[in-house]
């Protein structure tokens, strides 16, 4: 791959951070005086242990010559079965951990069991808001107390002792569609915290209260506004001077995007605080900025100064990003010796497939290369842009595109963590080709994402090589990678992608929960398997490390969830899953059992009499426009959401439309979209449900047409075409009357809709 490294360093060694985070910053949590612990730590007192975010635990009673002898220490039944992204914190022997809904649960870390909850009363319709699940990263903790970021934008301060409320704030427009599933930081006495919804509309910003009070401290938008008007906020000035000669068009009025949604690190030393800048919105630069300039700060690593949010520098891995390439990935800090010289460097494996290593003084690069699959562009030049390959932008060429990372990522927000000792990072990569076809149509609806992207292409003519991309399995590994010489140490393929965060220790381990339910422990020298368990259910968050009365455990959070489990349920729906959330720890010869699994069930609907008035073709268009990115593509859905193609509700239209219009179901999250759809495309959706019953154990891999081999070697021309059943539906246009005797051969002929035998099309 040409320019595939760049400014690669040639010396190997490593130390850790510098000693100013091990001593000036050495207080306890609880003290008040200081946001860091101790750097040898029985607790795990932050979101990445300590402000470095390196997430690598000193203890090492558990280890390479011992880790086969791990068994279950307590497990921790959570009351949902949403997405579950949360690490935990330990303090003191209480663990406190979040939900999905945005609940906290305190549990003594030793045995399990409760000692408090919260939950905030999220409405259960703000889900309709949430890009990526209803889930929750975590908490903070300083001087007694815990924060939490709400899924509708508030941000509470708790008693930790008791779980009372001591404040709360809401730090969004409640008019917008924003969210906050990310966890918050403390720093220097102030709640640092962002939000998410740039595929709904918003502009991003980050924010600082004040620890005891909830006062904003101050706000850094990542995006300017609208020409003229001004924030009164930290980023005023460096917005006009050099953010808003980047853009074009009337993108304000789109939102912008750049949310802050996950990672943020903290340089106590240098009084920096390092936060990345997600996706614009829309996705498409040629819709929201007229395809011109770079759009600061998309896709950014910014620095501030926590104080006052002044800004000191920035970083842009993907300039004018157009595919969904945020830059809100995990960031760790250390200080490595490069060439001879000790740099302090920040690291980061963002979505483009790119690893970066950046002076984190200045923003400088110091190396870079792709540590993932990618054909967006060929390296990166001296200064870290990307050479980009020009057929990548979709929307300047017109042709449809098959993007090597897609929007999912080479790696996407689970964690990385760091052993100082080898210097290596561990990545959980993963592989997922995507389509990218340029709307040409587009207008921003509500309570639809806001992308750019054609929902549903019809008659793209794809290349062999294209073809062969879309058609592969998404895959997933755990990744060793050396960040001075920039290649990997090692690597292990796991099952599938969604694939979790990562834990390194001191014992020469490193701990990863996978997709298909068990949490792992390899050797860090070699990445040999050394342990696994099953846990009944994915870990994507990162697992923790702690000590209580000279036993170390590791723990992590159990629960399938989040935006790839959404989108591509059919890749998680193969063996029987835990029906709720758990938190599970583990110690050298636990004990403790899980209760068995209960059977999977595939019920299949008989929609042999069912009638709906609408275009099936139509109301795939709509569902890849407003349901796919819960409900999953094809209407496969995960285990977590409720499978469409097998629920009653859909053989009634009165039922139906209570539901989706009326809002029989928003308290358990199922919001009305009354206001974005009528009574006929009701109908049309519903049409297209029906269509999808007949054969729901058939695989659909992409959202629009997705063609089988077979079907793909009788064709001449690479048209990616479906097919329809003739017998009784025999043009996309006409209502649905029941499945046909053909139908029964559709998994085997088909995964999609027929556009050949007719020219309509469904109203944009």
């Amino acid at each position: 791959m040409r320019g595939a490294v760049v400014c690669v360093a040639r010396v190997a060694s490593t130390s850790a951070l510098s000693a100013l985070a091990a001593t000036a910053f050495a207080a306890d949590v609880d003290a008040g005086r200081s946001t860091s612990p101790p750097r040898d730590s029985a607790d795990w007192p932050m979101h990445g242990r300590t402000p470095d975010e390196q997430r690598f635990s000193p203890l090492a009673q558990i280890d390479v010559s011992n880790a086969g002898e791990l068994g279950l220490a307590w497990y921790f039944d959570l009351d949902t079965s949403r997405g579950q992204e949360a690490t935990p914190l330990v303090i003191d022997g209480v663990m406190y951990v979040t939900s999905a809904w945005s609940r906290v649960f305190a549990l003594d870390a030793k045995t399990g069991k409760e000692l408090w909850r919260y939950d905030p009363q999220v409405p259960g319709e703000w889900a309709i808001n949430a890009c990526c699940d209803v889930v929750n990263r975590g908490l903070a903790a300083w001087e007694g107390k815990l924060f939490l970021g709400t899924l509708d934008g508030r941000l509470v301060a708790l008693e930790a002792a008791t779980g009372k409320v001591l404040w709360e704030v809401l730090t969004i427009d409640p008019g917008k569609p924003y969210t906050i599933t990310g966890a918050p930081r403390v720093i220097k006495g102030k709640v640092i915290i962002g939000n998410g919804g740039a595929e709904l509309g918003v502009r991003g910003y980050v924010s600082a209260y004040d620890a005891d009070t909830g006062r904003l401290a101050w706000r850094f938008y990542t995006v300017p506004g609208a020409p003229g008007a001004r924030d009164g906020a930290a980023s005023d000035e460096v917005l006009e001077r050099l953010a808003r000669p980047t853009w074009a068009g009337r993108w304000w009025e789109l939102g912008g995007g750049g949310t802050v949604w996950d990672a943020m690190a903290f340089d106590p030393e240098l009084d920096l605080l390092y936060v990345g800048v997600g996706n614009g919105s829309p996705w498409n630069h040629q819709i929201r900025s007229q395809g011109r300039g770079d759009n600061l700060f998309l896709a950014s690593i910014v620095a501030l100064r926590p104080d006052t949010g002044q800004y000191v520098w920035h970083f842009q891995t993907t300039p004018g990003e157009t595919w969904d390439f945020t830059a809100t990935q995990h960031m760790i800090l250390a200080d490595l010796e490069i060439e001879g010289r000790l740099r302090k460097v920040l690291m980061q494996a963002p979505k483009n497939g790119f690893f970066y290593v950046l002076d984190r003084a200045t923003g400088e690069l110091i190396s870079g290369a792709a540590f993932a699959p990618v054909n967006w562009a060929y390296g990166l030049d001296a200064r870290g842009r990307p050479i980009e390959n020009p057929a990548a932008r979709y929307a300047r060429t017109g042709r449809p595109w098959v993007n090597r990372p897609g929007p999912a990522g080479a790696h996407n927000w689970y964690p990385m963590s760091f052993d100082p000792a080898s210097g290596l990072v561990f990545i959980p990569v993963q592989d997922m080709p995507s389509l990218y076809v340029h709307d040409r149509h587009f207008t921003p609806k509500m309570h639809a994402w806001r992308t750019g992207i054609d929902p549903l292409p019809l008659d793209v003519e794809l290349d062999d090589a294209s073809r062969a991309l879309l058609d592969a399995e998404p895959r997933g590994a755990l990744l060793a990678w050396d960040p001075v010489r920039q290649r990997a140490a090692w690597r292990v393929e796991h099952a599938s992608v969604a694939n979790g965060g990562t834990l390194a220790t001191a014992g020469g381990l490193v701990f990863q929960g996978t997709s298909d339910g068990y949490f792992r422990a390899f050797a860090i020298a070699d990445g040999a398997q050394l342990w696994s368990y099953d846990v009944q259910d994915a870990i994507l968050g990162g697992p923790v490390s702690y000590e209580i009365d000279g036993v170390q455990y590791v723990a992590a959070v159990a629960g399938l969830g989040g935006t790839t489990p959404l989108v591509s349920g059919r890749l998680f729906t193969e063996r029987p899953r835990a029906r709720h959330g758990r938190v599970l720890a583990f110690r050298l010869g636990g004990m403790e059992k899980l209760p068995p699994l209960e059977p999977l069930e595939r019920r299949k609907l008989d929609v042999s009499g069912a009638e709906a008035e609408g275009s099936v073709l139509e109301g795939a268009r709509l569902y890849n426009a407003f349901c796919l990115t819960c409900h999953g593509t094809g209407a496969h859905s995960g285990p977590t959401m409720p499978d469409l193609r097998r629920s009653p509700a859909i053989l009634d239209a009165k039922t139906f439309e209570a539901i989706v219009l009326g809002g029989a179901l928003a308290p358990r999250g199922m919001a009305s979209f009354r206001g974005s759809l009528d009574a006929a495309q009701l109908e049309a959706l519903r049409a297209y449900l029906l269509f999808e019953a007949i054969e729901p154990d058939r695989q659909r891999r992409m959202p629009g047409l997705r063609p089988d081999r077979a079907s793909r070697n009788r064709r001449r021309r690479h048209h990616r075409r479906t097919t329809l059943p003739r017998a009784r539906c025999a043009s996309p246009c006409t209502p649905f009357r029941g499945a046909p005797p053909a139908a029964r051969s559709l998994g085997r002929r088909s995964a999609a809709v027929d556009h050949r035998a007719s020219s309509c099309r469904p109203p944009r």
